[in-house]
Order: structure tokens, then C-alpha cells, then sequence
């Protein structure tokens, strides 16, 4: 892997772990079942992007 490739796999990383901050503190203020079942999904969608860029570690 090139340098510039690691460091957009590093910011990709980044920006995966901010969505994921971001959905959680979301999911906390959610009220009703039904949005905080859709931003958990989108929670779990942006936790498995994480996992996937990780693993070109």
C-alpha cells in the first residue's frame, strides 16, 4: 500500500469513527422506536465501514 493510499485509508477511518460518535449521541436523544431503530441501522452501517477499512490494515 503507497503512502497517499494509507493516509486516505487513515481518513477514511476518521470520518467513520466521527459517524459513529455522531450516531450515537443522536440514537441517545431519539424518542421514538422506530428513528432510533433506522439510526441504529445507519450506526451499524457506518461500525461496519470502520471494520472494513480496518482490515486493509
Amino acid at each position: 500500500m503507497t503512502s497517499k493510499e494509507l493516509l486516505y485509508v487513515e481518513d477514511a477511518l476518521g470520518h467513520e469513527k466521527y459517524f459513529n460518535t455522531q450516531c450515537s449521541e443522536t440514537i441517545s436523544r431519539i424518542q421514538d422506536n422506530e428513528l432510533r431503530a433506522f439510526a441504529q441501522e445507519i450506526q451499524r452501517q457506518h461500525q461496519q465501514i470502520f471494520s472494513d477499512f480496518y482490515s486493509l490494515l
